[in-house]
């Protein structure tokens, strides 16, 4: 199969996606291992290398990334169980100031999310957000939205959430997960506060009638929670990883040799790194026995087997699409200068925002927009770290492009602050269009700038 038609035959895979889990609620893991075998079958590929491509394509992305992805959800699970996050809430708030109540919100939400997923970081922090509005005397919407943006910027940017990571592993850049997490935070302090600017300008406008009583104020809702773990303690799981990813990354683009650099490129890898983690976690836990050594860290695996699922089935769609004649097309393109320079970067946002806009899912969006522009690339002569880095964000800033009532976290979002879905729209999906659009312009300026 050659020319516009094989193009048509891969937007068909595409359409069958959107079609089968928006309408048809079919789950992402089959609807992408179909149009998979869909798109191998109609492009003529042979039977036996279609069912090769899926293998290899499912296996493969799990080789890179499978067990990083259940590494941080079992982190995100302590984090949860143990009130490590209303810690680090805490520690925000007392920096950032009760006189800045919206951007500590935003912010504590940045951090949360980092490990933690959106829906249940959102559920976590909901009451101590209340009790915060309550506290400075602000609009409940307003901290919503805070919070809500907060959440949102890191879970689509940064690494180890698990859509950026699968991204990074559908584009050939596992390697760089140092350079990503780095470029992610840049790109995501601007969309924070775009997302925090939006919550004091519409959020504050916004009254809530029905949001229920609030039968705790914020210090009773922090001693609820037991004796907390301590800041050091809260905080491990999360910033040691990153801080060895980052030292890994050092070493290799400094091409240091020699026993501390093996061993740091070892603690680097994001594998190790992630473990290291996890063992941090462990020292959160109340105690360590079978309810929580094998409960809490079973619930985390747990967590962690739908994402390792759609990862794995956009890996096979895209070792499908792989397959085909594809890369042969894009190069004529290339060769036309029909695609070059900074405007690259449009092409993936565009897709992934249409994906996150039809079918809700910002994980399924920034997997399939992966496998899909992943073949582009190497003809678009894009690699290494921060090219490869800000493609990850331009799809990133496309699934995040926007939250509405096909999105799961909208409704947590609409139904924990007691908004009316019409004030929803106006704030939460509102403010995830600016949060996109902010995201990608950022980005398309960090590459003329280093690119």
């Amino acid at each position: 199969m050659e020319g516009p038609l094989l193009f048509l035959i891969i937007l068909l895979g595409v359409a069958f996606i959107v079609f089968a889990t928006a309408k048809l609620k079919l789950h992402p893991f089959l609807s992408l291992l179909f149009a998979a075998f869909l798109v191998g079958l109609l492009a003529g590929l042979p039977l036996d290398s279609i069912v090769e491509a899926v293998n290899g394509g499912f296996g493969g992305l799990m080789g890179y990334i499978g067990i990083v992805i259940v590494a941080g959800t079992i982190i995100g699970t302590v984090l949860e169980r143990s009130g490590a996050a209303l810690r680090m809430a805490e520690v925000v708030l007392r920096l950032v100031g009760e006189k800045r109540p919206q951007l500590a919100m935003s912010l504590i939400g940045a951090i949360v999310s980092i490990p933690v997923f959106c829906d249940s970081g959102y559920v976590i922090l909901s009451s101590l957000k209340k009790a915060l509005a309550k506290r400075a005397k602000v609009a409940v919407a307003s901290m919503a939205v805070a919070l809500a943006t907060g959440l949102y910027a890191t879970h689509t940017l940064v690494p180890p959430t698990p859509g950026p990571i699968a991204a990074a592993g559908n584009i050939g850049a596992s390697d760089y997960l140092g350079t990503i997490i780095l470029v992610g935070i840049v790109v995501a302090i601007p969309t924070i506060l775009a997302g925090n600017f939006w919550a004091m300008k519409v959020g504050t406008k916004i009254e809530v009638q029905d949001e229920g009583p609030l039968e705790l104020n914020y210090d009773d809702i922090v001693k609820s929670f037991g004796e907390l773990p301590s800041t050091t303690k809260s905080f491990a799981p999360i910033v040691l990883p990153i801080l060895l990813i980052g030292l890994g990354s050092v070493v290799k683009f400094l091409q240091l040799e020699g026993t501390f650099a093996d061993i740091f490129t070892f603690l680097g890898s994001p594998l190790v790194a992630l473990l290291v983690g996890v063992i941090a976690s462990f020292f959160l836990m109340p105690k360590m026995d079978e309810e929580t050594l094998t409960g809490w860290v079973g619930d985390g695996i747990k967590d962690a087997a739908t994402i390792l699922l759609i990862t794995g089935a956009g890996g096979a769609f895209g070792s499908v699409i792989k397959a085909t004649p594809v890369a042969d097309l894009i190069q004529g393109f290339a060769d036309g200068g029909l695609l070059s320079g900074v405007f690259l970067l449009v092409i993936p946002f565009i897709i992934a925002a249409a994906l996150k806009s039809a079918q809700g899912s910002s994980t399924a969006a920034l997997v399939v927009t992966s496998t899909l522009v992943a073949p582009l690339l190497p003809q678009m002569g894009i690699e290494g770290a921060l090219p490869l880095a800000l493609v990850v964000m331009a799809i990133g800033a496309g699934a995040m492009t926007v939250s509405h009532v096909n999105d799961s976290f909208f409704w947590v979002v609409k139904e924990f602050s007691g908004m009316k879905i019409t004030d929803a729209y106006k704030a939460q999906t509102m403010a995830t269009l600016i949060q996109g659009l902010v995201a990608i312009v950022t980005t398309m300026i960090l590459w003329v700038i280093f690119v």
